[in-house]
C-alpha cells in the first residue's frame, strides 16, 4: 500500500518532534532504556488484521512493570481497482515483457480467458488503539502483551486534524503535490468507502464508525547478557512474537523473530546517540480458526528498522529525545505477479500519476 499522504505528515511530525517530545525523571528507580518507541506501524488496509512487529531497541529486561496506550491514525485512499491475473503461461510470459501499465487484458470469460479475479476500494481514515503491559520474568528476559483494536471513521477535524482529507488536499494545493493531485477531491472528502472482493469471492467490507478488535499479541524479548560488548556500549536482543487476530474477516495465529542491534554513544556532557537496527520475520496464517479472507498471498512478511535517536539530559534529572526513523515491509502479496497481473482502474484525472500510485497498491 503506498501511503503517500501519511509519509508526507509523517516527516512533517518527525521535524516538528520537539514541540511534542516526551520527558521522564532520571531517578535511581528509572533509567534511560535505550530507545523506547510507540508501535510506528502504519495502519494498512490489511495490516490491521494481521499481526506485524515492532521492533525491539531497549538495551536490556524493563525493572518495573509497565502500562502502555497507543494511540495512531492514518489515512489510507486508494480508488477503485480491479485485478486480474491470467491463468494461462503464455498470458503471463506476453504481459512479462510489457510495462504493467500497457497491458491489454481482453476478458470475455473464465472458458476462454481463465483469470483471477479481486477488487479493492479504500477510503477511510483508520485509527488504531493498543493497550500494552510489560513486565519482566527473569533477569534477561521480558514479557510484552498488547491488545489492538480499529475505528474506521470519516476523519473530520477536530479528532483527525493531521490525516484528515481536508489537511492533506490542503497541504498538497498550497505546499508540495498540486490541486487535487490524486483525485481525492473527485471521489469526495469525508467520507468511508472501504470494500474489498478477494481472488476467492469473499468480500470484506467496514462501514463508518465500525470498531473491532484485531487480535492480541504475545512478544518475548530475550536480552542475552553475554552477547553485550560493555567496551563498545553494543547491546543485542532477540524476540519470539505469537499473534492472536480476533477479527470476522481474519481469525488466525501468526508467529515470528526479530533481532535487534543497539549502539549507545555517551557524550562528555551526559547525554547520548542510541543508534539502532533490526529486522523481523513473520509467517502470517500459521493456523486459520475458519476460511478467511485472502489478505495477501505472500506467506511471509519481512522487515527492516532503523533508528537514529538524540537524548539531551536536563538539570533537573528529565531528558527529551529526537530521533530519525526508517521502516521497510515487504509485500503483501506475491513479488512475481507484478510481471502480468492486469489492472482495471477508474481513473478521475492526472492519469500518470494515478497509475503509478496503482502500481504501489497491489
Amino acid at each position: 500500500m503506498y501511503f503517500y499522504q501519511m509519509q508526507k505528515w509523517f516527516l512533517i511530525a518527525l521535524f516538528t518532534m520537539p514541540l511534542f517530545s516526551f520527558s521522564q525523571e532520571k531517578d535511581s528507580m528509572y533509567f534511560k532504556n535505550g530507545i523506547e518507541n510507540p508501535s510506528l506501524l502504519t495502519n494498512h488496509h490489511f495490516g490491521i488484521f494481521s499481526s506485524r512487529i515492532n521492533q525491539n531497541f531497549k538495551l536490556r529486561a524493563s525493572e518495573k512493570t509497565t502500562f502502555t496506550f497507543n494511540s495512531e491514525s492514518g489515512n489510507t485512499f486508494h480508488p477503485f481497482v480491479e485485478m486480474y491475473l491470467p491463468k494461462n503461461q503464455t498470458v503471463r510470459d506476453n504481459f512479462s515483457n510489457i510495462i504493467w501499465y500497457d497491458r491489454q487484458f481482453n476478458f470475455v470469460n473464465q472458458n476462454s480467458t481463465p483469470a483471477e479475479y479481486s477488487n479493492i476500494i479504500i477510503d477511510a481514515v483508520i485509527k488504531g488503539f493498543r493497550l500494552q503491559v510489560n513486565f519482566s520474568i527473569a533477569k534477561e528476559h521480558e514479557l510484552e502483551i498488547t491488545l489492538r483494536s480499529y475505528l474506521i471513521t470519516k476523519g473530520k477535524y477536530p479528532f483527525s486534524f493531521f490525516t484528515s482529507d481536508e489537511s492533506i488536499e490542503w497541504f498538497h494545493s498550497n505546499i508540495a503535490g498540486g490541486e487535487d493531485a490524486f483525485g481525492r477531491r473527485y471521489y469526495g472528502l469525508n467520507q468511508v468507502n472501504f470494500k474489498y472482493t478477494d481472488r476467492n469471492g469473499k468480500i470484506l467490507e467496514l462501514k463508518n464508525n465500525d470498531l473491532f478488535l484485531g487480535g492480541i499479541e504475545i512478544n518475548h524479548h530475550y536480552y542475552p547478557e553475554f552477547l553485550i560488548n560493555k567496551k563498545r556500549n553494543l547491546f543485542v536482543n532477540f524476540g519470539s512474537h505469537v499473534g492472536f487476530n480476533t477479527s470476522k474477516f481474519n481469525p488466525s495465529i501468526d508467529i515470528g523473530f526479530s533481532a535487534n542491534v543497539i549502539k549507545n554513544i555517551k557524550l562528555k556532557n551526559k547525554n547520548e546517540f542510541n543508534i539502532a537496527f533490526g529486522g523481523s520475520f513473520l509467517k502470517k496464517n500459521l493456523i486459520n480458526f475458519k476460511d478467511v479472507i485472502d489478505l495477501g498471498n505472500n506467506p511471509y512478511l519481512g522487515s527492516l528498522q532503523g533508528e537514529i535517536e538524540f537524548t539531551k539530559f536536563t538539570q533537573k534529572k528529565n531528558y527529551h529525545s529526537f530521533g530519525v526513523h526508517y521502516q521497510f515491509q515487504t509485500r503483501f502479496n506475491k513479488f512475481s505477479e507484478a510481471d502480468y497481473y492486469h489492472l482495471k482502474r477508474k481513473v478521475a484525472r492526472n492519469k500518470s500519476r494515478l497509475a503509478t500510485r496503482f502500481h504501489h497498491l497491489i
